[in-house]
C-alpha cells in the first residue's frame, strides 16, 4: 500500500474510525511484527509490542504529521520504542553476536539500496565481533537495548566512568574497523 493511502488511513483513525485501525494493521503488521521480533527476539514479547504499538497509534493518530515522515516510518518508530521499553524491563542482556538480520528491505528502496544496506549491516556485525566481550556488552546495552550511560552502569554494576570509557573505546574501534565507507573516520 502506498504512503498516500496510509496517510488517509491514519487520518481516518484520528477521526475515530475503528475500522481504519484494522486496515492499517492489515497493511503494516508484517513489518511491525518483524521489527518487534528482531528487537525482542521472543515471539510472545513481539506480539505484545505489536499490540502496544497499534494501541498507541489509535491514541495518537491525531499527532501524526505527514510532513515529518511516512506513516510506516512513524509506526516503526513507535514499535521500536515499545520494543526497547520491553527490553529495558528485562534482567538479562542478549549477546551482540546473535543480533538478527533485518526482516524486510527498506520501503521505497531499489535493489541497489537494499544491497548497500545489507553490506553495511554485515560490515557492522563483523566489526562488532572484533570487539572485546566488555565492549560488545556496552554496545549491545547502549544501541540494541537503548540504555543510557547511567542505566548501563546500574545494569552492569560498573562505575559510570568505566562504562563511558568502554563505550568510547568500542566506538573508536568500530570507526577504525569500518573505515570511511561505513560511517567510520573520514
Amino acid at each position: 500500500m502506498d504512503d498516500r493511502r496510509l496517510v488517509e488511513i491514519v487520518q481516518q483513525i484520528a477521526g475515530g474510525d475503528a475500522d481504519a485501525v484494522g486496515a492499517f494493521y492489515d497493511a503494516t503488521s508484517s513489518r511491525v511484527y518483524g521489527l518487534a521480533l528482531q528487537i525482542t527476539r521472543a515471539a510472545d514479547e513481539a506480539e505484545e509490542v505489536v499490540s502496544d504499538a497499534y494501541l498507541q497509534v489509535w491514541r495518537q493518530a491525531a499527532r501524526f504529521d505527514p510532513q515529518r515522515g511516512s506513516p510506516l516510518a512513524w509506526l516503526l518508530m513507535i514499535t521500536r520504542s515499545r520494543a526497547l521499553d520491553r527490553l529495558r524491563r528485562r534482567d538479562e542482556a542478549r549477546p551482540v553476536a546473535n543480533v538478527p538480520e533485518p526482516v524486510d528491505p527498506p520501503s521505497g528502496g531499489n535493489a541497489e539500496t537494499w544491497l548497500l544496506a545489507s553490506e553495511s549491516e554485515s560490515a557492522v556485525q563483523a566489526a562488532l565481533v572484533g570487539l572485546s566481550a566488555a565492549q560488545q556488552r556496552m554496545v549491545q546495552l547502549a544501541f540494541y537495548r537503548g540504555l543510557s550511560h547511567p542505566e548501563i552502569a546500574a545494569e552492569t554494576g560498573l562505575p559510570l566512568g568505566t562504562v563511558k570509557s568502554h563505550l568510547r573505546r568500542a566506538l573508536q574501534a568500530l570507526a577504525k574497523a569500518l573505515g570511511p565507507g561505513e560511517g567510520g573516520e573520514r
